[in-house]
């Protein structure tokens, strides 16, 4: 597409989030990190999107997670940035600090440093809250390898995406 922001695929996704969200009457909000706001921004280059996305919070780093979402500091050294317990933490805190029927949250290691071990580069977390949802967490963690920067966050992107469909 000629003029576009983002990619066709991230885009088409993007136009099927508003689109059905709309479609439920359903609001959303998002909690992002390594994707430094590629998912808000996407769904903002769709016209309409404002019937649909309430805020995002870009949150890159741990004290914007502690002091914007409410993350708890000792999850985030308990646990670390890039886990469940702290992207369910995040899409909580956005929920809480929104007008949205449901929240998404994104955290990981996009490289080329900050990998180790336990959480290589190309490690990204994902959960979504529901307003109202009882039971577990929805959480996933992935591991896209070491597929370069601009190819995680656009990964990453797609997956948050996806999470947003009704």
């Amino acid at each position: 597409m000629s003029g576009a922001l983002l990619s066709d695929d991230i885009e088409g996704l993007a136009r099927r989030v508003v689109d059905e969200n709309a479609r439920v009457d359903r609001r959303v909000a998002l909690a992002e990190s390594c994707t430094g706001g590629l998912v808000s921004a996407a769904l903002t280059e769709i016209p309409g999107s404002s019937r649909v996305l309430d805020r995002g919070f870009v949150t890159y780093s741990n004290e914007a997670k502690v002091e914007s979402l409410g993350v708890s500091s000792e999850i985030i050294e308990t646990f670390g940035a890039v886990s469940i317990a702290c992207v369910w933490a995040m899409a909580q805190g956005a929920l809480e600090r929104s007008l949205a029927d449901v929240a998404v949250a994104i955290s990981g290691v996009a490289g080329p440093d900050g990998g180790t071990d336990l959480k290589p580069v190309g490690t990204v977390v994902f959960a979504r809250v529901t307003r109202g949802q009882t039971g577990d967490p929805e959480g996933e963690l992935r591991n896209f390898g070491s597929i370069g920067r601009a190819e995680i966050r656009r990964q990453a992107t797609l997956c948050a995406l996806e999470l947003l469909l009704p």
